[in-house]
């Protein structure tokens, strides 16, 4: 799907998360609710912090693990700039800018345009 952003969004962190899918991951306790969803504050075997989803998250044999592949790079665009969307989740879309810059913007900042890219 094709969106455009209707609000400028900078990204919040320089060295986002990373996580493969079965990468052990723990969790401070830490939690927030942002739009109706939950968050979970995790630190990565790779010593780097921030939020993931909670439906990210499985228990593992030795404590909880990603359950799939997920990166926290959001994506700084500016209003009128076109994306294509990807994933969804949480509130936030993965988006690809025509420059093939990508990562997570809120969906509250984009509006869809009814399009597909190629």
């Amino acid at each position: 799907m094709e969106f455009v952003v209707i609000a400028d969004w900078t990204a919040s962190y320089a060295d986002p998360i990373r996580l493969r899918a079965g990468d052990p991951v723990h969790l401070t306790g830490q939690q927030e609710e942002w739009d109706g969803h939950r968050w979970l504050w995790a630190i990565s075997a790779r010593g780097r912090e921030g939020w993931i989803p909670d439906n990210f998250i499985a228990q593992g044999p030795a404590g909880p693990v990603a359950r799939r592949d997920y990166s926290a790079i959001e994506l700084t665009c500016r209003v009128a700039e076109r994306l294509a969307g990807g994933a969804e989740t949480h509130g936030w879309v993965w988006c690809r800018a025509e420059d093939g810059r990508a990562g997570w913007v809120p969906r509250s900042n984009l509006r869809a345009t009814g399009g597909m890219r190629a």
